[in-house]
């Protein structure tokens, strides 16, 4: 649970924040759900799979596609939410000027060297984006892209050992899932 009642805040913030943010966006599936649901999945992640309860970065899991996704500017986040936070969200967020492997790249070459709440974010981000592929997978992604895109996560995940068993065990479990792709 959140430490005081400014957490609580901070965390409904951030919520109607992201909401308002991609309030015309929807997931790749079939049934093209809100987007909303995935940065809500990620806190959810974080707080009950993993025990995380640091509202800062419990926050920037809420907002770690905002930059990415929508028109929002990483100093309209620091203005709403502070420079910690903020820096969070910049370790995580894609520079979508680049082609797609690269990015692709950079983020299993910078796994390793995030803060750890990155770490965290980043964690429970490829957990909710597998558990997406596996239930729920982009319309027109063949069993082929879908299981490149977990050897990609394996990639990415080498990088974010040791900082939540937790998580790590249940990103493990679900990279072990790929077989199961038909």
């Amino acid at each position: 649970m959140p430490e005081t009642a400014s957490d609580t805040g901070l965390l409904l913030r951030a919520l109607a924040f992201a909401a308002r943010k991609h309030r015309d966006q929807r997931r790749k599936d079939a049934l093209a759900s809100p987007y909303i649901n995935h940065p809500i999945a990620l806190a959810d992640a974080l707080a009950n799979e993993g025990d995380v309860h640091d509202t800062r970065t419990l926050v920037a899991a809420l907002l770690h596609d905002t930059v990415e996704d929508t028109d929002t500017t990483f100093a309209e986040l620091e203005q709403e939410f502070g420079v910690e936070i903020t820096s969070i969200v910049r370790e995580v967020t894609d520079d979508k000027s680049l082609p797609k492997l690269q990015r692709k790249e950079l983020q299993v070459q910078h796994a390793p060297r995030l803060s750890q709440s990155a770490r965290l974010v980043k964690l429970a981000d490829k957990i909710c984006n597998l558990r997406d592929v596996l239930a729920a997978p982009p319309a027109n992604w063949s069993i082929e892209r879908r299981r490149e895109y977990f050897a990609w996560v394996a990639r990415v995940r080498v990088g974010l050992g040791g900082v939540n068993a937790e998580l790590e065990q249940v990103l493990d479990g679900l990279l072990a899932e790929v077989d199961t792709l038909a």
